[in-house]
């Protein structure tokens, strides 16, 4: 079981950012009484496009591997299978909790509530799941 981060999802998730991102300016303009409120527009969607761009090679070679009764992840992480207490979706991101509260992102991933359900039937076939 190996889940690597999508592309398409990465710009989709880059693209709503990014029309938030620009709400978010105009409406900071409005309430501040700048007579310019569009230029928020260009700021969130420059801010958006800048991180996407200079972050994307690094986020999209980030994998998830399950070696054994863990999931390894990027930087060397390790969540076994059985410390698993919850795994839910946010956005196109799977959240991992484990039973000491530390918390990880199985990140741009087309179909979270797939991932989820692989890590569930892991966690049973291992003897872990609640």
């Amino acid at each position: 079981m190996t889940f690597t981060a999508d592309k398409a999802t990465y710009l989709r998730t880059h693209a709503t950012m990014a029309a938030l991102a620009m709400a978010a300016g105009m409406l900071i303009l409005w309430i501040a009484g700048n007579p310019h409120i569009w230029t928020g527009a260009i700021g969130g969607l420059a801010a958006v496009v800048v991180r996407g761009w200079y972050l994307m090679d690094e986020e999209l070679a980030h994998t998830w591997t399950r070696e054994g009764d863990a999931l390894h992840g990027p930087a060397g992480r390790v969540v076994p299978l059985d410390q698993i207490e919850k795994a839910r979706a946010i956005g196109s991101a799977v959240q991992l909790i484990t039973r000491a509260g530390d918390k990880h992102l199985i990140k741009f991933q087309p179909d979270p509530q797939a991932v989820i359900a692989q890590i569930d039937a892991a966690r049973a076939s291992a003897g872990s799941a609640p």
